[in-house]
């Protein structure tokens, strides 16, 4: 199959990449040129503007977008929607807002063109091990994608799924971020528990291989935590600042509205959160508090 693919930033070019390698043609927009000159050493073929993107694709045509959510996607489809006909077919594989999807898919609807939304994971390894594969939309859209989907993912037939209508696959794609939200802060904590028995002298990077085989706890997660583990044993040089793109909030956002209850997927949110200050006004109150009440000492800078 020939498509487009707007975006190549790494995962955007590395998803190219793996299309390419498994015999599609992919032709690539990027707005820059070190993007382009990356992507065109992995066989994609870059072109400098969505014009000649449409250009270079034959009718109907696929274009996949791979551009942060939000206001980028919008305007994206904006300068895309004069120059796409009807047939064509929009993928947004990002992690978009569900919501923002059924919105834009009832749009193009109008215009005579179908837009899937593909949740997608896999981060930077997808390239060599495959992408999972969330995917909303219609049904004939869908199918006609099937040979890039079964490219993209681990194997042809498992890695990648039609979950539902258009706005499907990013709720699913959300809510498993949300998931690994918590997975991660309590792998977090673990650790951090274990490093903190400083008399055991544990081996932390040991244990995570131990856990890796065997275990109930055992997942990607943790073969990851281990490499970390192994290159940086006391993880020096790392600031404890955890950034969130926001899916987790969309996640807790959801909850909340769907009275589902949620703790885990939210403390762990708010741990990123809290982690973000260096200077906790609330920490300080705490301690005010503690001292007014129960004469506790105050630990002074």
């Amino acid at each position: 199959m020939e498509l487009g693919m707007i975006g190549l930033g790494r995962m955007g070019a590395n998803m190219a990449q793996r299309l390419v390698r498994n015999g599609h043609r992919v032709v690539g927009f990027d707005p820059g040129a070190q993007a382009r000159d990356r992507a065109a050493q992995g066989g994609i073929e870059p072109v400098d503007s969505l014009a000649s993107l449409l250009d270079r694709l034959p009718a109907p045509r696929v274009v996949w977008m791979m551009v942060p959510a939000g206001d980028p996607v919008d305007r994206t489809i904006a300068d895309l929607l004069p120059q796409l006909s009807r047939g064509d077919t929009l993928v947004d594989g990002g992690n978009s807002f569900y919501k923002d999807t059924m919105r834009r898919a009832r749009m193009l609807a109008e215009h005579g063109i179908a837009y899937v939304d593909c949740g997608t994971s896999g981060g930077v390894w997808g390239l060599s091990e495959g992408y999972s594969l969330m995917i909303g939309g219609e049904d004939g859209p869908v199918e006609r994608l099937r040979p890039v989907f079964e490219a993209l993912a681990p194997a042809t037939d498992r890695g990648w799924g039609h979950v539902g209508p258009s706005g499907a696959g990013h709720f699913t794609k959300m809510v498993h971020n949300g998931i690994e939200y918590g997975m991660m802060q309590a792998y977090a904590e673990g650790f951090a528990i274990l490093h903190k028995r400083a008399d055991f002298a544990l081996d932390l990077a040991q244990i995570a291989q131990i856990w890796r085989h065997g275990s109930v706890v055992r997942s990607w997660l943790l073969d990851l935590s281990a490499n970390a583990l192994e290159e940086n044993p006391t993880l020096a040089g790392i600031a404890p600042y955890v950034s969130d793109s926001g899916e987790g909030r969309w996640t807790v956002a959801e909850a909340i509205e769907l009275d589902v209850s949620a703790p885990v997927i939210t403390l762990s949110l708010l741990e990123r959160l809290r982690s973000r200050e260096d200077d906790s006004f609330a920490d300080k109150l705490l301690a005010a508090m503690r001292a007014q009440f129960g004469g506790h000492a105050i630990k002074r800078k």
